[in-house]
């Protein structure tokens, strides 16, 4: 009898906007064999354009994107195994049981972190994220500004919301790097990651990379 696929486990990486999520995600990706990203904005976005511009809201709030992702998420753990790493915010409780708590109905180990930070922490990474600090000088562009003011009108309440008990496990961001969480992070799931060897110039111009490819304009 054929072997199915080695049992899976997902990293879902919660956080406010502009709290690290991304970047943390694409760290373990990096250092983890046989990891993968599976980015629950993508579906969310794609049900957002659908929408005529007047009746676009938070995507969260769609069933359809509930459903979806857990449907996705599924599917990539029965068929692939492995880590698969989930960068997703996630403050309302029912959101969270019909996406979180659904996976682990199915049987899925779904270890969830919350990535914290002081206010004033969030509100420079929220200024550096559209183009990261290392290319600013060289683009002089500025992050779009209806994205981020939506993402500042929210920072209060995903700060009050995910320190509650039902989003722990909560780790405190402020004093670490991007490759410090992912190493916090993988040793609270029982991982090993491969070591990180670069230096200070190339981690910033990595997560540049990063942060341009994941920038919205819509």
């Amino acid at each position: 009898m054929a072997e199915g696929p080695p049992p899976g486990r997902v990293l879902w990486v919660n956080g406010p906007f502009g709290g690290g999520k991304t970047q943390t995600a694409y760290e373990l990706r990096r250092r983890l064999p046989g990891s993968v990203v599976c980015d629950p904005e993508h579906p969310g976005f794609g049900l957002h354009r659908m929408l005529p511009p007047e009746l676009r809201g938070d995507f969260r709030d769609l069933a359809a994107w509930r459903q979806g992702v857990v449907e996705v998420l599924d599917l990539v753990l029965t068929r692939r195994g492995g880590v698969v790493i989930a960068p997703m915010t996630v403050t309302d409780p029912g959101h969270f049981a019909q996406t979180v708590g659904r996976l682990r109905e199915r049987g899925h180990d779904v270890r969830h972190f919350a990535l914290l930070a002081d206010r004033a922490t969030v509100l420079r990474r929220l200024r550096e994220r559209g183009v990261p600090e290392a290319l600013r000088n060289i683009t002089a562009r500025r992050p779009g500004p209806r994205r981020e003011s939506w993402a500042v009108s929210r920072l209060d309440h995903c700060l009050e919301r995910l320190r509650e008990p039902e989003f722990a496990e909560h780790l405190w961001t402020d004093r670490l790097t991007v490759p410090e969480t992912a190493d916090r992070i993988a040793a609270a799931a029982g991982l090993r990651l491969r070591p990180n060897t670069d230096g200070p110039l190339r981690t910033r111009l990595r997560q540049a990379g990063v942060g341009l490819r994941h920038l919205r304009f819509d």
